[in-house]
């Protein structure tokens, strides 16, 4: 059961069809643009945030203390650091700094309106440079800092970029060697301090400290010289996509599309004011991580920074016995993705298994009481301060809420932050090309799997695919693929005519929309719920639709399973799947069933293969945690076969991407001769 108020409704179809539109309550009659009057730009909206609050403190970093090498028994060597206090810089030095720098880079011949790239990774001096390049209209171009050399090379090249701007280690790592392959590219401007001589890059190339650009650009007759200020109609950002299916694709949005976005998460993020902090550690060449901070800088407070590598105290860069970020910075606020949400839940439950007899009953009764209580809309205070209190201080332990995006989280990882970190999980949708805003859960609602319903900037109507099976006239939901509508819907694709033709249109009223492939369901109380996507639906021989993000979804729940794609063609009978088995728990297992063998040489083992198998089926039920999640799978849709895979997939790999989203096509590239095996009987 909802707690009452959780009944409400959260939009309307303002025409009453099933199909809709969908309107958030608020906004049944117009939807809404900006937040302030006249604020219609994204250096406008930093302008007025810095002269409301000159001296709040606006981004922090933490001091880097000592840095030193750790030898592992296997020969590997880590690199940790110790890290000191953040350092604040107020709403006002940000300001200054980034005009400093935009009137810097008009100096080194940068155009407005002309393309500027960031390649860098997610810090303070990005934020800075962003700003820098909305005060003089200079077009940004935002390049994930996993990318490969062929991608760079291709987005540079694609947007024509003269100066970029980048971090020492991904100039020295990544850029200098493609530096041959970008030939228009003049000015390199590095975010670091040190050093300040660059010798050895070629003819025509010129690189810069930021500082001494910042310098350059406080000159007298820089200072003064006119801003080049954008329109609302006029490109802030070509985003390029993480690309899950092919060629990244950059987005064009504009300034007047993430002023809508962003006014749409912060109506419904209003409970959030300048006493927050933010910590923030996604890449910022996400639109998730983009739109969150220029949302905290729209309500007034602040952002920590950091990294994957140094979020929490037991995170891979941080030496044993010092703090990670979230220990210092003691967030309330935080982004994240299922992705690391799910690592944290697989941690806390091995935890759990750990504890002697009492200490489990315990956690489990407790557990079990406050789902209760929170569905009745009461909260736990006693359970919090005595059970969850030390699982809470893992990410800091002020965290008021928590907001995930950029893929589907499973309803047991959602309702285990809900219940261990006391505070909403508040799951929301959107993409790059809606600027990463579409839909969020309210504050109060604590129901899983669903992602609220729409923004009050947006509105979203469901359109009948016939081939898939899902109709408006479904019962008891309307079903269908999910079209967003409103100002903060992208211009199009960057040089991509045609794509941007297949995938946005023009309504009679003159307003965009995004058709986005996935496939989703409006509640009775106008909560969207996604439940399929498109491009995922793979037709069995027999004529069986079969989900793969589903079949994934539901299997990535067993503890055994650190990740899985499950692989399906048409001319086949049944799926297939790659899983990357978690080192630990398949330990355990070759252990228990007397399987000798190096962790590498059991996942070429086939009788592990086969014992996963069975594991996953549910046929072996093992571990006890695991609840035999192949009952909510038709038969046709559990995997007959596996390849356990010892190496982990991450964006270096080029098999997911930076958000963590399978790439299918590279999957089945790397793994066509498993598949040929599985699906030839051998």
């Amino acid at each position: 059961p909802l707690p009452p108020h959780a009944k409400r409704a959260k939009s309307i179809s303002v025409l009453g069809c099933p199909e809709g539109p969908y309107r958030a309550v608020s906004a049944t009659k117009r939807l809404v643009t900006s937040m302030h009057p006249g604020v219609d730009t994204l250096d406008k909206l930093f302008e007025y945030a810095a002269m409301r609050s000159p001296h709040s403190k606006c981004l922090g970093t933490r001091e880097v203390i000592s840095e030193e090498d750790e030898h592992q028994s296997n020969g590997k060597v880590f690199k940790k650091v110790v890290l000191g206090e953040y350092c604040w810089r107020s709403y006002k030095e940000v300001h200054t700094a980034a005009y400093q720098l935009s009137s810097g880079l008009a100096a080194l011949e940068q155009q407005p309106k002309n393309n500027i790239a960031i390649f860098c990774e997610t810090r303070a001096e990005w934020f800075i440079a962003a700003q820098a390049c909305f005060m003089n209209n200079f077009t940004l171009v935002t390049l994930y800092s996993t990318l490969g050399g062929p991608a760079i090379a291709h987005g540079l090249n694609e947007t024509q970029v003269t100066h970029v701007i980048t971090s020492r280690e991904l100039l020295e790592t990544k850029l200098k060697a493609i530096l041959s392959e970008v030939p228009r590219l003049q000015h390199i401007i590095v975010v670091d301090d040190t050093p300040t001589s660059w010798p050895g890059y070629p003819h025509g190339i010129t690189v810069h400290n930021m500082a001494a650009v910042q310098k350059l650009g406080a000159k007298p007759e820089n200072a003064t010289r006119e801003r080049a200020q954008p329109l609302p109609s006029d490109i802030a950002v070509i985003m390029y996509t993480s690309g899950s299916t092919g060629i990244p694709k950059g987005v064009m949005i504009s300034h007047s599309n993430m002023i809508a976005g962003i006014t749409g998460m912060a109506e419904r993020l209003s409970y959030l004011n300048e006493t927050d902090t933010y910590i923030a550690y996604l890449p910022l060449a996400h639109v998730l991580e983009l739109t969150a901070e220029h949302i905290v800088v729209s309500l007034g407070f602040k952002i920590g920074y950091s990294s994957p590598q140094t979020l929490v105290d037991q995170s891979t860069k941080i030496k044993t016995g010092s703090k990670g970020d979230t220990s210092v910075l003691q967030p309330t606020v935080m982004a994240a993705v299922p992705e690391i949400m799910d690592r944290i839940y697989k941690n806390v439950i091995t935890k759990v298994e750990e504890m002697n007899c009492v200490q489990r009953t315990l956690f489990i009764l407790a557990y079990n009481y406050k789902l209760k209580q929170l569905a009745k809309g009461y909260s736990t205070p006693l359970c919090d301060k005595l059970v969850f209190r030390k699982i809470r201080s893992l990410l800091g332990g002020q965290l008021r809420v928590l907001l995930s995006g950029g893929a589907p989280l499973s309803a047991s990882t959602q309702q285990f932050m809900n219940v261990c970190f006391c505070c909403p999980v508040g799951q929301g949708y959107g993409l790059t090309e809606t600027c990463g805003t579409g839909t969020l859960c309210e504050q109060w609602d604590y129901s899983t799997g669903r992602v609220g319903g729409p923004l009050v900037c947006c509105e979203i109507k469901l359109r009948d695919w016939v081939e898939g099976g899902y109709r408006s006239k479904d019962k008891p939901h309307p079903r269908g693929e999910i079209l967003i509508g409103g100002s903060n819907i992208s211009m199009g694709y960057f040089k991509n005519e045609a794509k941007s033709q297949e995938d946005f249109f023009v309504d009679e009223n003159s307003q965009r929309w995004f058709c986005t492939g996935d496939i989703g369901e409006f509640h009775k109380d106008g909560c969207l719920k996604i439940i399929d996507r498109k491009k995922d639906l793979v037709k069995l021989q027999a004529g069986e639709y079969v989900s793969l993000g589903k079949v994934e979804a539901m299997l990535k729940n067993c503890p055994l399973v650190d990740n899985i794609c499950a692989y399906a063609n048409s001319e086949e009978t049944y799926v297939i799947g790659f899983v990357v088995p978690n080192q630990k728990h398949l330990l355990a297992l070759a252990d228990q069933y007397s399987i000798r063998g190096s962790f590498e040489e059991l996942c070429n083992s086939k009788a592990m293969e086969e014992l996963v198998l069975k594991v996953i089926t549910g046929i072996l039920n093992n571990p006890p945690t695991f609840h035999n999640l192949s009952s909510q799978l038709e038969r046709f849709e559990i995997p007959r076969k596996i390849r356990l895979s010892p190496d982990p997939w991450t964006p270096e790999t080029g098999l997911v991407t930076d958000a963590f989203k399978l790439k299918r096509r590279e999957l089945k590239t790397h793994y066509q001769d498993d598949i040929e095996r599985m699906y030839g009987g051998k």
